[in-house]
């Protein structure tokens, strides 16, 4: 811009511009967008931090609440007192939901061809009759040497 028309004027959208006013305000971008590059870059190396940190202190959290399950059992106004709830008792299965779980199951597996070990070994591939298979004739016996 300042080489080719560095005294001229444009207008576009209404509006006229200097050589001088175009090139700072282009200037004012670049520098937000640096500015921006920069706090992005920062965040993500705090983010990294933070995930580095949560990897490493996973096990020992884990740990310490399996530590607070055992000594103190489902009681919850205790677990409370740390944060924690009680884990949630699995409600038994009916009848209908086991057995329409076991359809389910056996849908499924037809569905996808799934077999166990018992069932592949019952499969056997099988040749297609399209010619008759004939055995190759038998050679006579070589002669004796006595």
């Amino acid at each position: 811009m300042q080489k080719h028309s560095p005294n001229g004027t444009l207008t576009f959208d209404g509006a006229t511009y200097t050589a001088a006013a175009l090139v700072q305000l282009l200037q004012e971008l670049a520098d937000a967008l640096g500015v921006a590059d920069t706090a992005k870059a920062g965040w993500q190396d705090a983010l990294k931090d933070a995930t580095d940190e949560r990897a490493k202190v996973a096990p020992v959290i884990q740990g310490y609440r399996s530590w607070l399950v055992a000594t103190y059992g489902n009681a919850p106004s205790t677990l409370a007192d740390y944060g924690m709830t009680p884990r949630k008792v699995r409600t038994p299965l009916t009848a209908e939901q086991k057995v329409a779980a076991a359809a389910k199951a056996k849908a499924t597996r037809e569905a996808r061809h799934t077999m166990g070990s018992k069932q592949k070994k019952d499969v056997k591939g099988t040749v297609p009759a399209t010619a008759p298979v004939t055995p190759p004739a038998a050679s006579p016996p070589p002669p004796r040497v006595s």
